[in-house]
């Protein structure tokens, strides 16, 4: 008789019912990082987790596969944004009535998702970001120069969105399916911008959004995005805020015009 690994055993366990909570990890080079962000997830109420590989150079894929992670192999890099894409279309074919986007890059703490998915299930939230700083990421070892950035762009976010938030831009966060299939979150970029126009089109369409505290780690193998990329990436936040600016107003002005006390 052959016993099963305490791996193939949740896989089996997951496998025999339908899928509730689906995590996706939208992953390039994670293979240093990828088992211990594994590792952390709670698997007794995580239905199945997806990982979406944008040709990484390493062993993302074979690690993936060796945890038995359903696995989508992109045939060329299809960037940030058009990962999450393939990440959320699989997740829904699923049935995944909660999804949970986490970085494998071990930033984030996936021991958190119990807290991270509980406004979504109780129905007070459709989106439930993850926020390093609701604690102290400076601590967490967040260089500098992105705290400022972090804060100077989630500031304009708040005045933009009419939201109090303390972070916008994490890799840890929670979505109903109402929301996911509401929203049409491939006409967004396929880079790192992705992230805050799917946050508009969620403030623009009424969705109700929570967040709660995560740790904040930063760390040698952690994947981060540098000084370059991180200029475009805030560059191309400001063009969404701008959009959402000049589009709510002009919804604003329709909606005077269609008024019938005018």
């Amino acid at each position: 008789m052959t016993v099963d690994t305490p791996q193939e055993a949740q896989q089996q366990a997951r496998r025999t019912r339908t899928p509730s909570v689906v995590v996706v990890m939208p992953a390039y080079n994670a293979a240093k990082t990828i088992e211990r962000t594994y590792d952390d997830i709670p698997h007794d109420l995580v239905d199945e987790i997806i990982l979406v590989d944008d040709v990484s150079a390493d062993e993302t894929v074979e690690i993936a596969k060796h945890l038995g992670l359903d696995v989508i192999v992109h045939p060329q890099n299809r960037g940030y944004g058009g990962n999450q894409k393939t990440c959320y279309d699989a997740a829904l074919a699923m049935g995944a009535e909660i999804v949970v986007m986490l970085h494998p890059d071990y930033q984030y703490d996936a021991t958190c998702i119990p807290a991270l998915i509980e406004p979504v299930r109780d129905g007070t939230a459709d989106l439930v970001l993850g926020s390093r700083f609701l604690g102290d990421p400076l601590a967490g070892g967040m260089p500098r120069w992105k705290w400022i950035s972090n804060r100077f762009l989630t500031g304009l976010e708040n005045l933009a969105f009419g939201l109090r938030l303390s972070e916008y831009h994490t890799g840890f966060r929670a979505y109903s399916r109402r929301l996911l299939r509401s929203i049409d979150y491939h006409e967004n970029s396929d880079d790192f911008v992705f992230d805050q126009e799917l946050i508009a089109q969620v403030v623009r369409a009424g969705f109700r959004i929570k967040e709660i505290p995560v740790p904040t780690r930063y760390f040698e193998e952690a994947s981060s995005v540098g000084v370059r990329r991180s200029v475009v990436y805030g560059l191309s936040t400001l063009g969404v805020v701008a959009r959402h600016v000049v589009r709510s107003a002009r919804d604003r002005r329709a909606a005077r015009r269609r008024s019938p006390d005018r």
